[in-house]
């Protein structure tokens, strides 16, 4: 017996919509993860741009308590750190660093006390 099998047109409007329903689920679960994805992305970028805005800073400070260290009426400057700048301020025995990276901006403040020409840092804290 050899029998072959025939679809009706209501059969194959059903296999179409199936079809089409697997294909737009499809879609949406592949944009959903492409969404994820770009937004992780732009995540880590930021988290590694805030990252090196607070390095800037941290070399601004350094900075200043190099050239506090060498001249103690040191008053604060700009320093050019790769593609990022620190801003230091320095005044009553604080040392504030800003530090400016691709946009992000992380300061830091630094205590220090000067003993007879040795300065002693007493706080370093990202304000």
């Amino acid at each position: 017996m050899n029998r072959k099998f025939k679809m009706s047109l209501n059969q194959k409007g059903q296999v179409f919509v199936t079809l089409l329903f697997f294909v737009i689920i499809g879609v949406t679960i592949i944009s959903a993860e492409t969404i994820v994805l770009f937004t992780n992305i732009l995540s880590g970028s930021t988290e590694e741009q805030g990252a090196n805005a607070y390095y800037v800073a941290e070399s601004g400070i350094e900075e200043a308590l190099l050239r506090l260290n060498r001249n103690p009426g040191y008053a604060g400057g700009v320093l050019t750190v790769g593609q990022g700048n620190a801003a230091t301020q320095v005044g009553n025995g604080i040392i504030t660093a800003t530090g400016t990276y691709a946009g992000t901006i992380k300061k830091i403040e630094v205590q220090i006390v000067n003993n007879d020409g040795a300065l002693r840092i007493v706080s370093w804290k990202e304000i």
